[in-house]
């Protein structure tokens, strides 16, 4: 201070103006220094954990994650798709992964409320990306992805694009550490395997919903996995269909006469004795009349907006994604018609 004073009086007004401006631009300096410091010290706003659907026994050592069945939005952050683990004697096999790295790991959590034993291999049913993102969390801990030759190769050439896809809807956040992982493991064909002491039938009845579609049956509980070969309360979304092959699917899957089947999307399947009244059935007969009606429809003449706006099938009305899906899929099918 008394430096100050020195200094003051030493020197004009101007030279004592200019020596002020520069200590109030000192303090200025140091009080800006000490909120950033301040600021840096004030914890970071981390995004809110992700609340899967809690694991549900169907069977012994047979767990079930259930989704939503809607469409994705950030509200629902993609968890909509059904997904679930196998617990045998030495170790666990997972059956699909969710939409994003995000869910793997949240699986995993879920999976060791259950049980401690290891995760000893992924398998993904088909490529949809609601069931695959998840996959890169399970790759993080080296454990094996294995799916149908086919869908590993539509993962490694497509799945970029599902992925931007899925940072669009659900931002970079959410998705954050998401990426295409491609299975190592592959079959060609209906394959007997052996994961964690437990006997598994992976199911491969040719292309349908996709051309590497796979069911996995759990042998001992006569628990089904279909993935995307039936939905329950939603109509399919045709993406890389066959639809013969998809129908011829559905009769031969239920030659295995499963206990239960878990749809790619919905609630839990028992079958119908009759084989009227499942929504195996309902799949099946969803697939019939939407093509027969597209079929028509551009026998007709009718031209393709007219189609998408007039083709309507009341008894799904009611089922999840109707209102959007349902013009998709007669716009899909109508242009594979103009292509024959």
């Amino acid at each position: 201070m008394r430096a100050w004073r020195r200094l003051t009086r030493a020197h004009p007004w101007h030279v004592r103006s200019a020596w002020m401006l520069v200590a109030l631009w000192l303090m200025t300096l140091h009080a800006g220094m000490r909120a950033a410091h301040a600021s840096d010290e004030r914890p970071v706003a981390m995004p809110s954990a992700l609340h899967v659907p809690v694991p549900r026994a169907v069977a012994q050592g047979v767990y079930v994650m259930q989704g939503s069945g809607d469409a994705v939005t950030p509200a629902n952050r993609g968890v909509v798709a059904n997904n679930g683990f196998v617990v045998g004697p030495s170790g666990v096999t997972v059956i699909d992964t969710g939409a994003s790295y995000r869910y793997g790991r949240a699986m995993i959590d879920a999976i060791r409320q259950i049980t401690p034993l290891p995760v000893q291999l992924v398998i993904l049913t088909h490529q949809a990306p609601e069931f695959v993102f998840g996959a890169s969390a399970f790759r993080d801990r080296d454990v094996p992805i294995l799916a149908h030759r086919r869908a590993a190769t539509l993962i490694r050439e497509r799945c970029a694009i599902c992925l931007k896809n899925l940072q669009r809807t659900l931002g970079d956040d959410e998705m954050a550490g998401s990426r295409v992982t491609v299975p190592e493991r592959t079959v060609d064909e209906t394959t007997h395997i052996e994961v964690g002491g437990r006997q598994l039938d992976l199911l491969y009845f040719g292309p349908a919903s996709t051309p590497g579609d796979l069911a996995v049956l759990d042998s001992s509980s006569g628990v089904l996995f279909a993935g995307a070969l039936v939905n329950a309360g939603r109509i399919p979304e045709l993406r890389n269909e066959n639809i013969p092959g998809w129908l011829d699917a559905l009769d031969t899957l239920r030659t295995v006469s499963p206990r239960v089947i878990v749809p790619g999307f919905g609630p839990l399947v028992t079958l119908d004795p009759t084989g009227r009244n499942d929504d195996v059935a309902r799949t099946g007969i969803y697939l019939r009349e939407l093509d027969a009606a597209v079929r028509q429809a551009y026998g007709a003449g009718t031209g393709l907006t007219d189609a998408m706006h007039g083709i309507d099938l009341p008894e799904f009305r009611r089922d999840k994604l109707y209102p959007v899906v349902q013009a998709q899929n007669v716009q899909r099918l109508y242009l594979q018609l103009e292509k024959q």
